[in-house]
């Protein structure tokens, strides 16, 4: 038999005085086209999966065994803030957006606007300290001072319009030597594993055709920059570089036939044993944090479990695609209450993360913390500050 969650059990177990540990979920994934079908694990530099090996218990006696780790820690986290931000409208979340509308005609892949949620150090980021609000530097606006100040002493200017900072972690290196160093550990933790490949050595091997086979052996002349906007390529003799300009083969230029070199060939997806994600959050993790008496910090702490549990039902708790030939969809689910019982707890739908979510956030603001119907409706939207904005453009060959 299960039980379900509660605002109530989760404002006890985030108390000071709490011996609860946390909650886990297990989850048994399946590839799309099903069990041992090829998944692709990410790919880091040279060519390299994150390879480890660790003891399966599904079997009797549990053995070390080699595994891959498809989705690590940081990249969920990542997916974690990203379905938070697809939801934050939905949930009232506070959202922090950089305005990048007004620097020129990026190109068509860039953002016109930078999320809170996709800031690569959340609120410890640069892009936060290279803002500007309302004319002014951010940092210099009083609520810069506070998010960018912003501890696990003290999460309430966090908690205000980055709580997923508090959840996720942070570490502040971004301000120079002499200020704030603070760091946070993530007490949010997921990874997704694959159990005994079948092999790791296998690439992707194949040939880029060309309906016109073009093969020209004199090379071409072009701007590595700029192949549609300036000076047309063309084929010249000789292969000297200079003057900004390159010459090269027309493979590099997409046309003609290409074979994949084996030397070059990226590692190719991987047929696995079992696939396996691992979610945990850890009670013990978010003692850590303090958002004023010992009553709020234990409710601002509850309201994190349930913005996490929110995150994750949002993120996976339906398939999902992590990358090419990475598609995946819950198979078995398997959540426990760690503590001084452990407890199967209920799998809790989107619906029910979301009243759940509400209602510590509910619980949060009557003990004065800034959340819940204190979340502002509209974005706090910043501007990019003149050195950053200046940044952009020359990245990008921007006017100014």
């Amino acid at each position: 038999m299960s039980t379900s969650l509660s605002v109530e059990r989760l404002l006890s177990a985030c108390s000071d005085l709490s011996f609860d540990g946390g909650i886990s979920v297990s989850t048994n994934l399946m590839p799309l086209a099903g069990p041992g079908a090829p998944v692709k694990p990410a790919i880091y530099a040279q060519g390299h999966y994150q390879m480890d090996k660790r003891w399966d218990h599904s079997v009797e006696p549990p053995e070390p065994v080699d595994v891959v780790v498809i989705d690590n820690v940081p990249s969920q986290a990542n997916r974690l803030e990203a379905a938070l931000e697809s939801v934050a409208a939905e949930l009232g979340l506070p959202r922090v957006v950089m305005d990048l509308s007004g620097l020129g005609n990026l190109p068509a892949h860039l953002p016109r606007a930078l999320s809170g949620f996709r800031f690569p150090h959340r609120q410890a980021d640069a892009y936060l300290r290279d803002a500007t609000f309302g004319g002014q530097a951010f940092p210099r606006t009083e609520l810069g001072r506070a998010l960018l100040s912003s501890s696990a002493e003290d999460v309430t200017a966090l908690l205000q319009w980055f709580p997923q900072a508090a959840l996720f972690g942070f570490w502040q290196s971004h301000l120079g030597k002499k200020q704030s160093q603070a760091k946070l550990a993530r007490s949010w933790v997921s990874e997704i594993v694959g159990y005994r490949p079948a092999t790791t050595s296998t690439k992707v091997l194949g040939l880029k055709g060309d309906p016109i086979n073009l093969s020209v052996d004199a090379p071409a002349e072009f701007n590595p920059d700029d192949l549609v906007g300036g000076e047309p390529w063309r084929i010249v003799a000789g292969t000297k570089k200079g003057d900004g300009k390159t010459k090269e083969r027309l493979s590099e230029l997409g046309h003609g036939q290409v074979p994949v070199n084996p030397a070059d060939a990226s590692p190719a997806a991987i047929s696995f044993a079992r696939v396996e994600q691992t979610s945990t959050v850890s009670f013990a993790g978010l003692r850590r944090v303090r958002a004023g008496s010992a009553d709020a910090s234990a409710a601002a702490r509850a309201l994190l479990v349930a913005l996490g549990i929110t995150a994750h039902v949002s993120a996976f708790g339906r398939s999902f695609s992590l990358r090419s030939g990475c598609d995946l969809r819950p198979d078995q689910v398997g959540w426990r209450w760690v503590g001084e019982q452990d407890e199967v707890l209920a799998a809790p739908s989107f619906e029910e993360a979301r009243d759940l979510l509400a209602g510590c956030a509910a619980a949060a603001e009557d003990l004065g913390l800034p959340v819940g119907s204190r979340w502002a409706a509209e974005p706090l939207i910043l501007q990019p500050a003149d050195n950053l904005a200046s940044a952009i453009r020359s990245t990008w060959s921007l006017e100014g």
